[in-house]
């Protein structure tokens, strides 16, 4: 008897111990929390204060966002939130829709929509899409563990109108005189670019191309990147191109008629001109024109 009670007591006491291990989640509180966090991140940003908005992730966090390189730990997110937030009329907002919190309280996922807009060297910038956030309990802080945002906008692709597919077995001559040109529209450029496609089908993996980009005067041309790499000679006018993701006029360097130059695949560069300009790109494709993220789009002109 006496046994059989000493048995049910250690039970018993087991039982115990393993219901006080076991923390108790109330998901309301957590995501209300989490919430507080998204209300302190949009303070932040109306503020301008990168240093709060760094110290919400972790320090081993990551941040992905639309055409740039992803960034990771404390000092990278910080860089890149500082250089977003100062782009001019810059506008920012994001919008929680759904938050997950785990059984165990300590990880959540955070999915919502975001806008962005800001004046950058060629006109507004606009830009709106989906974010989904990996928060985890460090300290009893809730802190942002990855941060990845997809924009909803198609990537820039070639007006089908300009797109000619000729016989590829077959010879080709293009005369200038009866050159079919087309305006090029890209999201963050501005108006004014002239384009003709000569040979082949810029859109299509694998396939060679050659086109034509007419330039007016004085037109700057953003930081932006190609999937591939791109041959360009300078057919007419004073063509001038800086290699990086932030304009700088004072790293340029002007090409005349007959100059030939190469911008390797995924390289962020940018470009002036002086005069009307027309410049002959050939490649592999597909060719697309990917902005940079806007956060690094600069301003000098």
């Amino acid at each position: 008897m006496c046994r059989t009670v000493l048995r049910a007591s250690i039970l018993a006491a087991a039982l115990v111990t393993g219901c006080a291990s076991v923390p108790r989640v109330d998901p309301a509180s957590e995501e209300a929390a989490i919430r507080a966090q998204d209300e302190r991140f949009v303070r932040a940003i109306a503020a301008k204060d990168a240093s709060t908005i760094a110290a919400i992730y972790a320090p081993d966090a990551y941040l992905m966002t639309p055409n740039a390189r992803a960034v990771a730990g404390s000092d990278a997110i910080r860089a890149s939130w500082t250089e977003m937030l100062q782009m001019p009329s810059l506008q920012f907002v994001f919008a929680p829709a759904h938050i997950d919190v785990s059984k165990a309280g300590d990880m959540a996922m955070d999915v919502g929509t975001y806008r962005f807009s800001a004046a950058g060297p060629q006109g507004r910038i606009e830009d709106s899409g989906n974010y989904s956030t990996v928060w985890k309990k460090l300290d009893g802080q809730w802190r942002i563990a990855s941060d990845i945002a997809t924009s909803e906008r198609p990537m820039p692709v070639m007006p089908v109108a300009a797109v000619v597919v000729m016989d590829m077995d077959q010879p080709q001559i293009q005369a200038s005189a009866g050159l079919q040109w087309s305006d090029l529209q890209v999201p963050g450029f501005a108006p004014g670019v002239k384009m003709v496609v000569l040979h082949g089908d810029p859109s299509k993996k694998g396939a060679d191309y050659t086109m034509r980009l007419r330039f007016p005067d004085n037109y700057v041309v953003p930081p932006h990147w190609h999937p591939e790499g791109e041959h360009v000679t300078v057919l007419q006018g004073s063509f001038s191109l800086g290699m990086g993701a932030t304009f700088d006029r004072s790293a340029l360097r002007t090409y005349a008629p007959g100059d030939f130059l190469y911008a390797p695949a995924k390289m962020p560069h940018y470009a002036a001109t002086k005069g009307e300009t027309v410049v002959q790109l050939h490649g592999i494709g597909p060719f697309a024109i990917n902005l940079v993220k806007p956060t690094n789009t600069g301003g000098g002109q």
